[in-house]
């Protein structure tokens, strides 16, 4: 087995007795990955959805998530943290929408 991993290297050749390795150009190839975006867990949003706009409990449902969501981007699960995350965010925009509605329709028995 080992015979055959070193029959896999390429051939290499001996240097000239009159060429030293100081006289060879050196380099050094450096790869930077930019790490991934951690995804929003929209806490804040969340907290005031929650306060401000507790509809059918929406609100507080999508504090829950928000926090689960924080959670697993805590732990390294951005798939996790992503699928809770936009799970809050619908919530919020659902409990966001529902708020307008309803003060759109008390001010317009009101006046």
């Amino acid at each position: 087995r080992a015979r055959g991993m070193q029959q896999s290297l390429p051939p290499y050749e001996v240097l000239p007795a009159e060429v030293s390795m100081e006289d060879l150009p050196r380099s050094t190839t450096v790869l930077l990955e930019e790490p991934p975006r951690p995804p929003r867990d929209h806490l804040v949003w969340s907290l005031f959805t929650t306060l401000y706009g507790n509809f059918c409990c929406l609100g507080l449902l999508a504090f829950v998530f928000s926090v689960k969501s924080r959670d697993r981007k805590v732990l390294g699960d951005y798939s996790g943290a992503l699928s809770y995350g936009s799970t809050a965010r619908c919530l919020n925009i659902t409990a966001l929408v529902i708020n307008i509605i309803l003060v759109v329709i008390v001010v317009t028995v009101v006046a």
